[in-house]
């Protein structure tokens, strides 16, 4: 396994990251299974692993937690914290009443005094990104945390977060997580840009498109796989449906499954630092690792924007980031009696 730098923090990182988000409740409940997957991972050279506080309420930190058992210091470990853990309004958000406590409870789940990268799993627009950043500060000089990241952020936000923390000497994000694919390429417009100009690292999710990329989904076809009990809208949707129609040939004809092609091309941007791949099972890491090696010519890249342009987003992910002036009909619509012209 080759490995690179995350952004400008010094840290080296491999092009893969073991995401933990299937192990538990939610994905792979054996815990013991999980923890083989987990090994089999590291043992393959994968030194970067990341969690989340929300992945199964906790359990994936768990199951992460005993899998480092002995082998912690090898490992790059991020979490990340903002997703509601508890019906208290304040178990949750990005204030630094709670990513105090956040902070305190992955590290007692994940077995460890400190964790190499803490995120902010999403943007908060009620909590001014000060507070956010002077508690992450206090956070990393106390020694728990070595960098900190964000993840799902627009470019606008990741900006003047590092004009707040330049402005008020605190710590900087060094990392971004945002979705991308072949499928989900809207991020190469900004927010892959901004981070190189910051120094950020890019850890991308669903480098998979969410299990499109997979080829168990096709057009005109029911599929009977563990996501689709979960009812993901992204799933059928026609339009992402049409274009995996057309990226499988490309794939045959090169000589790959769709998920070498898929990941390869997730880490062949020169923005991106590692694609989160996130096995529930054995065989699904054996697939990831075996194309492992898999590089995509020049050729095969074009004829892939031929099909899905660069900085084009076919459809959305169930599971992505709309801010509030999306998610809001009040912040995109004016009063009724302020809408004519005249």
């Amino acid at each position: 396994m080759k490995y690179r730098t995350l952004g400008r923090t010094g840290i080296k990182v491999s092009p893969y990251c073991l995401g933990a988000m299937m192990f538990g409740a939610i994905g792979n409940p054996d815990h013991d299974d999980s923890v083989r997957i987990i090994h089999k991972a590291l043992d393959a050279g994968i030194n970067f692993v990341d969690t989340a506080d929300a992945y199964s309420r906790g359990e994936s930190e768990e199951i992460v937690g005993k899998a480092l058992k002995g082998r912690r210091d090898d490992v790059v470990l991020a979490t990340k914290a903002h997703l509601p853990m508890g019906d208290d309004p304040n178990q949750r958000g990005n204030s630094r009443r709670w990513l105090v406590r956040a902070l305190e409870d992955s590290l007692r789940r994940l077995g460890t005094d400190h964790v190499d990268l803490f995120q902010i799993h999403r943007p908060a627009p009620d909590t001014d990104v000060e507070e956010t950043l002077s508690a992450l500060t206090d956070l990393v000089r106390a020694g728990k945390v070595r960098a900190i990241g964000t993840s799902s952020f627009p470019a606008s936000d990741i900006v003047e977060a590092q004009w707040v923390a330049e402005r008020r000497g605190l710590m900087r994000f060094r990392s971004e997580q945002p979705t991308y694919s072949i499928l989900n390429r809207g991020i190469e417009r900004e927010v892959l840009p901004v981070c190189e100009r910051y120094g950020m690292g890019a850890l991308v999710y669903s480098p998979l498109a969410g299990g499109l990329l997979t080829g168990r989904y096709r057009k005109g076809r029911q599929a009977d796989s563990h996501r689709a009990a979960f009812g993901f809208k992204h799933l059928s949707d026609e339009r992402r449906l049409d274009t995996v129609e057309q990226l499988i040939p490309l794939a045959d004809k090169a000589g790959m499954p769709l998920t070498h092609l898929a990941m390869a091309f997730a880490i062949a941007h020169p923005g991106v630092t590692s694609a989160i791949i996130g096995p529930r099972t054995m065989a699904h890491l054996d697939d990831l690792l075996a194309g492992a090696e898999t590089t995509l010519t020049d050729e095969i890249l074009d004829q892939i924007d031929a099909i899905v342009p660069p900085g084009t987003d076919i459809g959305t992910l169930d599971m992505a980031y709309n801010p509030l002036a999306i998610q809001q009909t009040a912040l995109r619509r004016r009063l009724p009696d302020e809408r004519s012209a005249a």
